[in-house]
Parts: structure tokens; C-alpha cells; sequence
């Protein structure tokens, strides 16, 4: 998985590098425009499910997941991105502190 993100993030680089070459009339194609719309989203979506969802090598589930489940929650409900973040840390700190889940 670690190889595939950092294929990514050099793609990313290189795409970005390239940007600066390109007539532009080559950057107006809506193929182009879709990719380089996705490509970030889908790094920051792969970084969190590894630091959610992995400790080294391993799949392991802990009170992480409950703080990104109310993150998930507090961003439906559309709160502010401070109080989403506060809200999915408070939860992680209480769970772990009342010794539910690692």
C-alpha cells in the first residue's frame, strides 16, 4: 500500500511539474481537469484509512475509528471544521480514557 501512495504523491509532483510545460490548451480537457480534481482526494482518503485502520503492518481496529465515525457524523451535520476536529478527538480521548477499546 506504501508503494502505491508514494507512486501517487510522485505522479502528483511530476503532474504538477509537467503543468508548468503544457500549452494550456492541452490542461483545458475535461479527462485532465476530472484527474487532477481526484488525485489529492484520493491520497488524503488513502492516508487516513492507513492511519485509521493500521498500526505497522498489521489491520487493527481501535478508538480511532469511533473518532472518525463522529468526524463523518459532525461533517454530515455539517459543523465547523474546528468542532469536527474537536469532536473526533474528545470522543478518541473519552474511549480511551474509559477503557472501552485500545
Amino acid at each position: 500500500m506504501w508503494a502505491s501512495i508514494l507512486i501517487a504523491s510522485f505522479g502528483t509532483y511530476a503532474e504538477k511539474l509537467v503543468g508548468y510545460m503544457l500549452p494550456h490548451h492541452m490542461l483545458e480537457r475535461e479527462s485532465i481537469r476530472r484527474m487532477t480534481g481526484l488525485l489529492p482526494v484520493s491520497l488524503l482518503a488513502a492516508l487516513v484509512a492507513v492511519q485509521t485502520f493500521a498500526i505497522s503492518q498489521t489491520l487493527f481496529i481501535d478508538a480511532r475509528v469511533l473518532g472518525l465515525g463522529v468526524a463523518v457524523v459532525a461533517l454530515l451535520l455539517r459543523a465547523p471544521f474546528l468542532v469536527v476536529i474537536i469532536a473526533a478527538a474528545a470522543s478518541t480521548a473519552i474511549v480511551r480514557w474509559l477503557g472501552w477499546l485500545p
